[in-house]
């Protein structure tokens, strides 16, 4: 684990890394299931595919241990943050808002004004954080057999 007052690296995932985020993900979205009736959708991701994309970026350790990923791609005028996930032993020390900003200062360096995402209805947690980051509640509604609550931030 890192110094919980040292930076966390982020880098852009590699084909190497394929296996532990496809297990970190497992294991931060696993308590969900019971919730929603089934695995939650990031669960399924294809996430060599995402990551031969180019759309990953994983946080280490100072060893180069994977904590936790997050998922975020270009789409018309926003960018879309797909999934942010940490690992259960680094949870709790602020590393998805973390992934989550460094997600906003991309898509600000890339000229976008806007970042907008989506949570299942049952993960109430995030139905907390995410105005507290910011993020403005824009829908809720069934999509992808899913109920899902969708948000955006503007990035001024």
């Amino acid at each position: 684990m890192t110094d919980d007052s040292a930076p966390i690296p982020i880098r852009q995932a590699r084909a190497t890394d394929v296996d532990a985020i496809r297990a970190c993900a497992e294991q931060a979205y696993a308590p969900y299931i019971s919730r929603i009736g089934r695995a939650p959708a990031p669960m399924a991701a294809d996430f060599a595919a995402l990551v031969a994309r180019g759309v990953v970026w994983v946080a280490t350790d100072a060893d180069g241990g994977l904590l936790g990923f997050v998922t975020f791609w270009p789409e018309g005028d926003h960018v879309y943050l797909d999934s942010v996930a940490v690992r259960p032993e680094a949870a709790g020390r602020g590393l998805g808002k973390v992934l989550i900003r460094f997600c906003e200062a991309r898509a600000r360096a890339d000229g976008f004004g806007t970042v907008a995402l989506y949570t299942n209805a049952a993960m109430t947690e995030n139905q907390r954080i995410y105005p507290r980051l910011g993020y403005v509640e824009v829908d809720r509604r069934e999509d992808d057999g899913f109920d899902r609550v969708f948000y955006e931030k503007r990035l001024t």
